[in-house]
Order: structure tokens, then C-alpha cells, then sequence
């Protein structure tokens, strides 16, 4: 199985905030999942994958191209999503479909009508005319009709009800199907992420703060409830973050199944990933 993108060592400095040292990669018929809270740098992450920042350090390869270097070959392998409709008001899709023909050399007319019927997006009306789920809808049929073999998602689900979220994940599932392709989707739905997501990387930030595959994360870590006199018991270093309150506490465990056996008293139940962001990005971190 080849490899769809590859992030090395990505580096991007404003001063203000740093992306430091980002490392992951997205393998070929695979979903992964970008994670983490609001300016972690999940998008600045997209935006020098798709070479609209530059980076200061690092490398980025889609498909074994360099981003920059082969940028041209690189941008006709990928589609893209994000999360506001970009499409002007007054255009119906026919027109979308047009003008986008002239601007995309792998354009695909007949598929972009094919998820147009098969979303039920009505030819004649206009996009101001479409729902915020349908004008999602819209751009996905469109970046379809590219015929990228790289679909990047930058909070693309967001706003939408479970219904259409769970319509478009299908699509995305069946879209992988082909090993030839892969998905890199930036979300904060993480019940979604669960739902479609092989590998996870979650930003803290502006660094990994881990990444894997997610059905291995989510065995491996582990969320202890308990109180503060059984925390102080507990070895800090098998902690990953803690939360107090008044009415108990909150870890995150590194190893849910070793920690039981050291602590069999101690009750450790499985994680979300939510649970793995809370505890990390807002407890205290050990």
C-alpha cells in the first residue's frame, strides 16, 4: 500500500503561534482524521499542504510528489473541501458544473450529474436558494467531479445535521474503497471520526500530541475516574492529563490494560476520542 500524503517535520512560524516539527502520514485507500482544539493549526496544517502558506521547514508529498516542486501535478490529484460554500449565489449547479469544466483537466461532467441527482441538489435552483447541508453537498459533488485521488476536508461536516453528516460519510467510506485513494478530514465532530477515521492525528498547539490508528488509540488509552485520595496512589508517569473537581477526578490513561493490572481496584473505562482531547488539552498535563 502506497502512501497518499506524507507530512515530515512541518514547520510554520508567525511568531505568535508555531505548527513545530508536524509528522504524519495518510496510507492509500485510508481516512485519516485531524483533530484538536481551535487554533491547534489544523488548518494552517492543510493550508501548506496545499501550498497556500509557505513553510519553513519541514517536507509535504502527495503520492510521492513534492508539493512545491511538482505543485501543478500535486493539485490535480487533490480535492477540497472546506467549511463554507465558495460558490457564488446566483449560480445554479449546471453553471457550477461549466465553469468548473474549464478550469479542472480531470473534470468529470456526467459524475458531478450523478451526485447532483443522487443528492437531490435541484438543477434549476440557485446556491443562495440550497440549505447549508445541500450547498455542503454541492462542493462535495463537485470536488468528486475532479477526479482526485487525494480529498482534503477542512471542518466540511460542521453545522450539519446527523442525517446529511451520515449521508456524506458513506459517500467518503465508499470513496476509499479504491486504495488509490485516501482522505485527510479536519473535524471537531469526532463521534464522525469514530465512525470513518483509520488513523488519527491530533494537534495540541501546534504539535502531535499523538497519532496512530485510531482502533489502537482508542484500545490503548484508557479514562480513570476516581477520587483524589486514589489519584495521589497512582504513579504520575501512567498519566497522561488530570482533571479535578469537587466531586472527583479525571485521568487519562496511557496503557488502560497495564494500568488495570497494576491498579486492579482502580476502574478505567474505555476512551472517546473527546475524552482524549479534554483531558489532554484542558487537564493538567503530567
Amino acid at each position: 500500500m502506497n502512501n497518499a500524503l506524507e507530512v515530515s517535520h512541518l514547520t510554520k512560524d508567525y511568531g505568535s503561534f508555531k505548527l513545530d516539527d508536524v509528522s504524519f502520514t495518510v496510507p492509500g485507500g485510508t481516512i485519516m482524521g485531524l483533530i484538536g482544539e481551535n487554533g491547534a493549526g489544523k488548518s494552517t496544517t492543510i493550508k501548506c499542504i496545499l501550498n497556500l502558506i509557505h513553510r519553513d521547514g519541514g517536507t509535504i508529498t502527495v503520492f510521492g510528489r513534492d508539493n512545491r516542486e511538482e505543485e501543478r501535478e500535486v493539485k490535480e490529484q487533490i480535492g477540497v473541501v472546506l467549511d463554507e460554500c465558495l460558490f457564488h449565489d446566483l449560480l445554479q449547479p449546471r453553471q457550477i458544473g461549466k465553469i468548473l469544466s474549464s478550469l479542472y483537466p480531470n473534470w468529470d461532467n456526467k459524475l458531478f450529474e450523478h451526485y447532483r441527482k443522487k443528492f437531490g441538489l435541484t438543477e434549476n435552483k440557485t446556491v443562495k436558494e440550497f440549505s447549508r447541508g445541500m450547498k455542503m453537498k454541492l462542493a462535495i459533488a463537485a470536488a468528486f467531479a475532479t477526479r482526485p485521488r487525494l480529498l482534503i476536508l477542512d471542518e466540511a461536516t460542521s453545522g450539519l445535521d446527523p442525517v446529511v453528516r451520515d449521508e456524506i460519510l458513506d459517500e467518503f467510506l465508499e470513496f476509499i474503497q479504491d486504495e488509490n485513494h485516501a482522505i485527510l478530514i479536519s473535524s471537531h465532530i469526532t463521534s464522525d471520526l469514530e465512525k470513518a477515521a483509520d488513523y488519527i492525528t491530533y494537534l495540541h498547539k501546534g504539535k502531535v500530541a499523538l497519532t496512530g490508528a485510531k482502533d489502537e488509540l482508542l484500545d490503548t488509552y484508557g479514562k480513570l475516574v476516581c477520587s483524589r485520595a486514589d489519584l495521589e496512589q497512582v504513579e504520575p508517569a501512567l498519566l497522561v492529563g488530570v482533571r479535578t473537581s469537587q466531586f472527583g477526578c479525571e485521568a487519562l490513561v496511557k496503557d488502560r490494560h497495564a494500568f488495570t493490572r497494576r491498579y486492579p481496584a482502580l476502574t478505567v473505562d474505555p476512551v472517546t476520542l473527546e475524552d482524549i482531547m479534554v483531558l489532554t488539552g484542558k487537564g493538567d498535563a503530567r
